[in-house]
């Protein structure tokens, strides 16, 4: 039974690049923690998910996640992407005090179903509600809060998953009731294990941009998951 300051971590690693959202390309350290309250059809980080993986995940005070991530960067301050599952879930507000103390920047990832006063001590904030692909449904006024609760601390960007048409027009509603919010869309990567399917990736990428410009979608980005296209689906990277 972890503490109540403790952080349940599913894996620290890097620095590598920011493979995906508002950052891409930025050199990072991540902490995936472990847990979440969703379960979506194509998740590709079914290790920090699934409960199956619990025996791999770690309680970490605020202090030892530091360290490690000291330890990576060479005590030389730079990113760190809080992802999951969700990480809204844990405790994470100590950490990112302690790290901006030291220079450190925080991105963090999440669905958007729980809100977390800490929110607007991070840099950056990225809500990805899940389309109808995942089979999740949106609570929008848990979506609000989180966006309530960031205030005007950390940039708020908005990231959609698209494999179809029902996703994208999830998407253009998405865009509608937050316009203010810059948004971006991700093409859905449909084989997460083994070698990732970077034809068909392509395929859906294509489609997409070709989907915006017809509709003069001019406002909104499209980027691809730079990390499984450079290293298809494999871990810590």
């Amino acid at each position: 039974m972890s503490k109540a300051n403790e952080i349940r971590v599913a894996e620290i690693f890097g620095p590598t690049i920011q493979g995906e959202g508002a950052v891409i390309g930025q050199p990072t350290v991540f902490v995936r923690t472990g847990g979440c309250d969703y379960r979506c059809t194509w998740c590709d980080t079914l290790h920090a998910v699934d409960s199956a993986y619990r025996h791999e995940w770690q309680d970490m005070s605020a202090e030892e996640i530091f360290a490690q991530i000291e330890t990576l960067s060479g005590k030389k301050p730079l990113m760190v992407s809080l992802s999951g599952g969700n990480p809204a879930i844990q405790p994470l507000g100590a950490l990112i005090k302690r790290g901006r103390d030291k220079g450190y920047r925080f991105t963090l990832e999440t669905q958007g179903s729980i809100a977390q006063d800490w929110f607007a001590d991070l840099d950056i904030l990225t809500l990805s509600p899940k389309p109808p692909s995942s089979a999740m449904s949106t609570d929008y006024a848990a979506l609000e809060q989180c966006i309530k609760k960031a205030g005007h601390g950390p940039q708020i960007t908005l990231k959609i998953v698209i494999f179809d048409e029902e996703d994208y027009a999830y998407a253009k509603d998405i865009a509608a009731r937050y316009p203010d919010i810059p948004l971006c869309l991700q093409p859905g990567n449909h084989k997460v294990e083994g070698d990732s399917d970077t034809a068909a990736l392509n395929a859906r990428m294509r489609w997409l941009i070709e989907r915006t410009l017809k509709d003069q979608w001019f406002t909104v980005k499209i980027l691809p998951q730079l990390h499984v296209m450079l290293w298809g689906n494999q871990k810590g990277v």
